[in-house]
C-alpha cells in the first residue's frame, strides 16, 4: 500500500489524492482498520459523520466493504455533526433522512446507535438537547473518528465565521453564503432553513482522530485558507491545526491554491519536468507582467526559480522555449482542415462529438468552438447527458403547458384538446399545493424535460447543428427528480460505448469542470472516461497493442483512435500553463455563441443553479473568460486575439 506523506508547507497534515474516489477509498480503509480492530477487541468505534456531497463516495465504500468484505457495523456507534432547524425527521433535506438512506440503511448499525441532532424540537427545547448530545458523546466513550467536509466559507459542521473554539453542541444561525449553497437542494434560497444545530467546534476537537475532506476546485481558496493561514474564528476548519491526529484529504482540484501544488519551488528542490518549467515560467511571466521572451535573470532569481535558472538557463532561453510551447496551442482549425476551409491542405469532413453534462453546457463553454467545426465543414453531433429538468423554474412548466393547451385548442383535434386538458390539469393541480423544496411529479418532470430539449435543439441550431445530430441520452443516474444523484449505472455507459461505436468520432469533447456544485459534471466525466477505457481496451484486443502505438498500425484496424478534449467554462476557466489547445474566437463568433446561449430561455436571466458565489448570468461568465483568456495569452507576449476557448486533453491515470 502506497504511503501518502503529507504536503509541505500546510499547518494541517495534508495529503493528495488524484480524484475524489481514490481519496474515498483511501478514508475507508482507515475507517476499515479501527473497525476491524476494535471489533476483535469486543470494543465498539465510535464515528462522527458528515452529511453533503463530500462524504457520499465513503459512505458507498462503507457500504461496499460491508457487504462485499464483510465489515461489521454491529459495534459502531455513530454521532451526526448537525442538522436543519426546524426539520421534520420526513422531510427530503433533512440529515436525518439522508443519512439512513445514504449509509444507515444499507449496514448492520443498531438503530439505538445511531445519534443524530433532532430539528423536530421546539426552540425551548434546543438547550436540553444540546447538553445531553454532549453527555451521550462523553458517555460513549468519545468519538474515535470524526469525518468532515468543509464549506466555501471555512465551516466545519454548521460552525459559521465568528464561532469560537471552545463552542460546544448548540444552535446557530446560518451564513447568506451557507444558505445559497444550499439553495439548490431546496429549490431555492427562499427555502433554506435559517438556523440549524451543530456540534461545536471544541465537540469536534475532542475527536481523537479527524479527517477532513475536500473535492473539487471550488474549494481549493478555502482550503488554502484553513490548512496555511494561522487559525481564526472566521474559519472554523483552520482550529484542526491544534488538533494532534488531524488529516486533510484532497483531490487534486481542491489543493490547486496550495503553495507545494501552485508553487511547489517555494517549498523545497523540484524536479523540473516540462510541465513544472511551463507552470513556473507561465506565472513569472504573469506576475512580473512581461511577455515570456521579455524574462530576464534577475525575475527568476527574485522570485524563487535560481534553480530552474541554473538548470535550464539563461532565462532568454526558457522563455522561448515557454512562448513556442504555448505558441503550438493556438489552433484556428480544432479537428484539422475541414472541406469549407479556404486555407490550403487536403480538406477532410470529420465526425466530432460533443458531450453536454446539462443542455447548456456545450453552448456555454465551448459555443466559439462548436461554431467554428461547423464552418470549417465537420460533421458536429451533441450528446446531451442529462434532462437538465431539475433546473427549470416552476412558472416556465406552467407556462409550456398553458402554451400546448391554448395550441391545442385553436389547431388539435378534440381527443388532442381533451388529452392536454387533463395533463394541465394534473400539473397545475401538483404546482397549486406543490410545498417549499418539494420534488416535482413525472407529469412537471416531464414538462421541465420537454422545455429543456426544445431549447438545446435551438441553440443548437443557432451554432449549424441539425436536429438529427442530436442525441438525448437522459441517463439513468440522473433521474431521481432531486438534486442528490445516484451513482453512474453501467447501462449508461454502455450507452455511451453504443453511440460512440455508432458516430466513430475522429474527436470527442467532455466537460472537465469538477466544480459543478451538483455533481452531474463530475459523474458524466467519469461515465464517458470509463466509456473510452472499453473501447480502447477492445482496441487492443484486436490490435495487440495499446492505442497509443497507434500509429504503428493502419487507421482501418484502429476502430476508435479519437482524442478527448476536455473543456471548462460555466463555473471555471483552465489555467494558462494548463491549456492545451486555444481556439480563436472572433467578436462575430462570440456574439453568435453569446445568441445560442439565449436560445436557453428557461436559465436566461436567472439560472435555478447558479452555482457559489458567482450571480452573472452563463453568457457573461462565458464571454467575460473567453475574452480573459485572450488578454492573458496577449500578456505573455503571444498573438494577440479577440477571444479564445480553452481546452485541455485527458490523459487516462
Amino acid at each position: 500500500m502506497t504511503i501518502l506523506h503529507p504536503l509541505p508547507h500546510t499547518r494541517t497534515p495534508t495529503v493528495l489524492l488524484p480524484t475524489a474516489a481514490a481519496a474515498a477509498k483511501y478514508v475507508a480503509r482507515e475507517l476499515d482498520k479501527l473497525i476491524r480492530s476494535r471489533n476483535a477487541a469486543g470494543k465498539p468505534t465510535v464515528l462522527g459523520l458528515a452529511t453533503g456531497s463530500t462524504p457520499v463516495g465513503l459512505y458507498r465504500e462503507l457500504i461496499r466493504l460491508h457487504k462485499e468484505e464483510g465489515l461489521d457495523f454491529s459495534r459502531v456507534v455513530t454521532f451526526n455533526l448537525d442538522e436543519y432547524f426546524p426539520m421534520p425527521k420526513e422531510d427530503p433535506h433533512s440529515y436525518f433522512r439522508w443519512m439512513h438512506e445514504t449509509l444507515f440503511n444499507h449496514i448492520n448499525i443498531p438503530w439505538n446507535n445511531i445519534h443524530i441532532p433532532d430539528g423536530t424540537l421546539s426552540p425551548e427545547e434546543t438547550d436540553s438537547f444540546c447538553a445531553d448530545y454532549e453527555r451521550k458523546i462523553k458517555a460513549a466513550g468519545g468519538i474515535d473518528v470524526q469525518i468532515l467536509g468543509i464549506g466555501r466559507t471555512g465551516h466545519i459542521g454548521f460552525n459559521e465565521p465568528g464561532s469560537p473554539r471552545n463552542s460546544r453542541t448548540r444552535m446557530v444561525t446560518l451564513d447568506s453564503i451557507t444558505r445559497r449553497d444550499a439553495a439548490s437542494s431546496f429549490f431555492g434560497e427562499e427555502n433554506v432553513p435559517n438556523q440549524a444545530l451543530t456540534m461545536g467546534v471544541a465537540s469536534i476537537l475532542d475527536a481523537r482522530r479527524i479527517f477532513l475532506m475536500a473535492f473539487g476546485e471550488h474549494k481549493a481558496q478555502i482550503v488554502y485558507k484553513a490548512v496555511e493561514q494561522p487559525p481564526t474564528e472566521a474559519i472554523s476548519a483552520s482550529f484542526l491545526q491544534e488538533h494532534p491526529d488531524a488529516t486533510v484529504v484532497l483531490d487534486s482540484a481542491a489543493a490547486a491554491e496550495l503553495t507545494a501544488i501552485k508553487r511547489p519551488w517555494e517549498v523545497g528542490a523540484c524536479e523540473w519536468t516540462p510541465e513544472l518549467v511551463r507552470k513556473a515560467v507561465v506565472n513569472l511571466a504573469l506576475t512580473v507582467k512581461k511577455g515570456l521572451q521579455k524574462l530576464n535573470d534577475d525575475d527568476f532569481r527574485d522570485y524563487h526559480l535560481y534553480e530552474l535558472l541554473r538548470e535550464k538557463g539563461p532565462a532568454q532561453r526558457i522563455g522561448e522555449v515557454i512562448f513556442h510551447d504555448r505558441m503550438a496551442t493556438i489552433q484556428p482549425y480544432p479537428a484539422g482542415r475541414g472541406p469549407l476551409s479556404t486555407s490550403s491542405g487536403p480538406p477532410m469532413q470529420k465526425p466530432i462529438l460533443v458531450f453536454s453534462p446539462h443542455p447548456d453546457d456545450d453552448v456555454i463553454s465551448m459555443g466559439g468552438t462548436i461554431i467554428r467545426l461547423v464552418e470549417q465543414g465537420h460533421k458536429v453531433h451533441v450528446a446531451y447527458m442529462t434532462s437538465g429538468n431539475i433546473a427549470v423554474f416552476d412558472y416556465d412548466a406552467r407556462r409550456f403547458v398553458d402554451f400546448v393547451d391554448e395550441f391545442l385548442a385553436s389547431f388539435g383535434s378534440p381527443a388532442d384538446q381533451s388529452s392536454a386538458g387533463t395533463v394541465k390539469e394534473r400539473v397545475y393541480r401538483f404546482l397549486d399545493g406543490k410545498k417549499p423544496g418539494q420534488p416535482d411529479s413525472d407529469d412537471v418532470l416531464k414538462v421541465k424535460a420537454l422545455i429543456r430539449a426544445t431549447e438545446a435543439r435551438a441553440a443548437a441550431l443557432a451554432c449549424g447543428i441539425p436536429p438529427e445530430q442530436l442525441e438525448f441520452m437522459n441517463l439513468r443516474f440522473y433521474r431521481t427528480g432531486t438534486v442528490a444523484k445516484d451513482p453512474i449505472h453501467p447501462k449508461d455507459i454502455e450507452d455511451i460505448v453504443s453511440l460512440l461505436e455508432r458516430l466513430q468520432p475522429h474527436q470527442i469533447y467532455v466537460a472537465g469542470e469538477l466544480s459543478d456544485p451538483h455533481g452531474t459534471h463530475r459523474t458524466c466525466a467519469e461515465a464517458v472516461f470509463a466509456a473510452v477505457r472499453l473501447m480502447r481496451k477492445k482496441e487492443e484486443q484486436i490490435t495487440g497493442s495499446s492505442p497509443k502505438d497507434s500509429s504503428s498500425h493502419p487507421s482501418s484496424v484502429i476502430s476508435h483512435p479519437f482524442d478527448v478534449w476536455l473543456y471548462k467554462g460555466a463555473w471555471e476557466e483552465w489555467e494558462p500553463h494548463e491549456i492545451e489547445m486555444a481556439v480563436p474566437v472572433t467578436p462575430e463568433v462570440l456574439e453568435r455563441k453569446k445568441q445560442a446561449i439565449f436560445r436557453h430561455q428557461s436559465q436566461k436571466d436567472k439560472a435555478m443553479f447558479p452555482g457559489g458565489t458567482d450571480r452573472r448570468e452563463f453568457w457573461q461568465r462565458a464571454e467575460d473568460r473567453n475574452l480573459h483568456t485572450a488578454r492573458t495569452y496577449d500578456a505573455l507576449g503571444l498573438p494577440e486575439y479577440y477571444a479564445l476557448e480553452a481546452f485541455v486533453k485527458w490523459k487516462d491515470g
